[in-house]
């Protein structure tokens, strides 16, 4: 059902255009135990780069075609994280986490869903998150491949050329942002997750793009600990405004 924008249930960041939001149904939170998460949201068909970045900086991200922001009630634990591309300073551990993975190949080019990549993705959420079962292949394909954006596909492979990671981009003039990466568990000791990012941050400096977004972080989620170790970082607060972390 669609709302009026000031019927949300909490207080949250307008959307750079009107457009018809509609809330969903209330769910357990990912992020917080014991919490119940609600988001508004809207479909589209298509969003030029530069719009859809002006929808990041109001606190929306996407999930295939699903263009969406959190409105928890009475929490706004949800914070969108940002890196400074040129102000990027390596940690000593992801120095030597880029050394380990110099022998990967990495190819860029559009998003396309394959056997190869569908397989090292069930793998990665049976595996990694513990999934059962995994997904099939159309949810597979209709949150990673359906994208109303421009997207970029970064594939890393060994030197025998198996496929060992995959993540996907969005990307505008203004940032490069990251919408899923999975990879293989059984080469955990690469710190995939880790090389990606540095990987990412280092083509988005190299194409001039000032910022590289990493979706939400949110304070006293394990899971979300990563995010903050990339510094500089920028966190956008509540009030609408950028807060640089050092």
């Amino acid at each position: 059902m669609d709302v009026p924008l000031d019927a949300c249930p909490y207080p949250a960041h307008e959307p750079p255009v009107r457009v018809p939001l509609a809330v969903l149904a209330d769910h357990a939170c990912s992020y917080l135990p014991g919490r119940i998460a609600t988001s508004r949201a809207f479909f589209a068909s298509g969003l030029s780069a530069e719009l859809y970045h002006q929808f990041m900086d109001a606190g929306f991200r996407r999930s295939g075609k699903l263009i969406y922001q959190p409105i928890c009630r009475g929490c706004r634990a949800c914070l969108p994280i940002r890196v400074p591309v040129d102000g990027f300073q390596p940690t000593p551990s992801q120095r030597r986490c880029w050394r380990r993975n110099q022998d990967l190949v990495v190819t860029i080019d559009d998003p396309e869903p394959t056997d190869e990549k569908f397989d090292l993705y069930r793998k990665y959420q049976v595996e990694w998150h513990a999934k059962l079962d995994g997904e099939d292949r159309e949810s597979f394909e209709s949150f990673l491949y359906d994208s109303p954006v421009q997207s970029v596909e970064c594939c890393y492979r060994d030197a025998s050329g198996k496929l060992l990671a995959v993540g996907i981009c969005d990307v505008s003039a203004e940032s490069l942002s990251s919408v899923y990466f999975y990879h293989d568990p059984s080469e955990f000791k690469r710190g995939l997750g880790t090389f990606g990012i540095l990987y990412e941050i280092a083509k988005a400096r190299s194409l001039g793009i000032p910022h590289y977004y990493l979706g939400y972080w949110v304070a006293g989620c394990g899971a979300m600990d990563y995010k903050a170790s990339f510094r500089p970082h920028e966190i956008l607060e509540p009030e609408g405004q950028w807060r640089r972390a050092t």
